[in-house]
């Protein structure tokens, strides 16, 4: 097998992925349309929730900026509830890890691959939720929108990083990526990743996960070290031949 072919470098999603959300985004985002004086029941939160949806995986910051028309004030200001909200949720005990997430991390780094958490919220969120799951120092690295310039999901930017940061493969060939929403494989996809596994433990199924370029559906993230074994496998008789 030649070196491009081996996996080095997983980066995986977090809600949805390895971690389950149970509604919280659609809860906080509840919370941060009635700050901004959208109500329950009114033809807008109807819209909005509808576009939260769609959007799932995209970075927050994103989908408010898109909501709110552009108005940058606006957007920070639910952006900011929307965190609090949240926050609160996982300081309540409201997240969980996906059974098998723990394990899967686990058995990737012990197969000496690079493992990268990644997520659309704030880091403040995302810190949060390592701690309440007691994952901090579970992988390699994680990252924020913030911690690649800025743009999240369906960019490649934060794929990238995390590859930059950990020097794991030597090239964007020997990167396989798991998430659980269409935007998630847009940043696989754009991104070069030889992977582009898409899991059913969250908001998009199949056929949208496999209509965004999911090279592999799987029932849930536990699924993934066996998988990237396969590849291996399959590019090495290939190599052979």
């Amino acid at each position: 097998m030649r070196e491009n072919e081996r996996i080095g470098l997983v980066v995986l999603d977090m809600a949805g992925t390895t971690v389950t959300d149970d509604g919280l985004v659609e809860r906080a985002f509840d919370t941060a349309a009635r700050a901004l004086g959208v109500e329950p029941g009114t033809p807008e939160h109807a819209g909005q929730l509808a576009y939260v949806r769609a959007t799932m995986g995209e970075s927050k910051i994103s989908v408010f900026r898109h909501l709110f028309g552009g108005d940058e004030e606006r957007a920070r200001r639910a952006n900011a509830a929307f965190e609090t909200a949240y926050g609160r949720l996982v300081d309540d005990g409201h997240v969980a890890p996906v059974p098998g997430a723990r394990e899967t991390v686990e058995r990737l780094r012990a197969e000496g691959r690079a493992v990268v958490l990644t997520t659309g919220f704030a880091r403040v969120t995302q810190d949060a939720i390592l701690a309440a799951l007691g994952w901090t120092g579970l992988a390699d690295l994680t990252l924020c929108p913030a911690d690649a310039g800025g743009r999240g999901r369906p960019y490649p930017d934060m794929v990238l990083t995390a590859l930059l940061r950990t020097h794991a493969a030597d090239s964007v060939q020997g990167i396989a990526v798991a998430g659980d929403t269409s935007y998630d494989m847009r940043s696989a996809r754009r991104s070069g990743a030889a992977l582009a596994a898409g899991v059913l433990t969250g908001a998009h199924d199949e056929p949208a996960l496999r209509a965004a370029g999911a090279t592999h559906v799987l029932g849930s993230v536990a699924e993934l070290p066996d998988v990237i074994a396969a590849y291996e496998r399959t590019a090495a008789v290939a190599g052979d031949q």
